[in-house]
């Protein structure tokens, strides 16, 4: 089956690639977000005082470090993400478009299957 999108038709296996690499993607930030703020254990240091407010800014908590399985899990995320972006962008569906308008495609693709998707509207037309 082909998905058919602003005048676009794409391929279920290149919309699935594109799929789960929006999913991948949204994982691997949640996921890094959630780490400490260095992969391996270093100290903190002090925030500065501001002179005349007494706010402290800056400086940082010490860092455990990652652990292995999160280590592992962020590299797991990270060759899956490199994987299916290799996979999308060299798909041979590219090849049956035309090259000044593989960009235009490429982002209905994109919006198409984005978690959000919404219907990809030409504004010259919607005005």
């Amino acid at each position: 089956m082909i998905l058919v999108t602003a005048g676009t038709e794409f391929p279920d296996d290149l919309r699935a690639a594109q799929t789960r690499l929006h999913q991948a993607t949204a994982e691997l930030a949640a996921l890094c977000r959630s780490l400490p703020w260095s992969v391996e254990p270093l100290p903190g240091w002090p925030g500065t005082e501001h002179p005349h407010t007494g706010e402290m800014t800056g400086g940082r908590d010490a860092s455990p470090g990652w652990t292995e399985e999160q280590k592992t899990a962020v590299q797991r995320l990270r060759t899956e993400c490199v994987d299916l972006s290799a996979r999308v962008a060299t798909h041979p569906f590219w090849a049956t478009v035309e090259a000044g308008t593989r960009m235009q495609t490429r982002m209905e693709l994109k919006q198409a299957t984005a978690p959000t998707a919404t219907p990809v509207l030409d504004v010259a037309e919607a005005a």
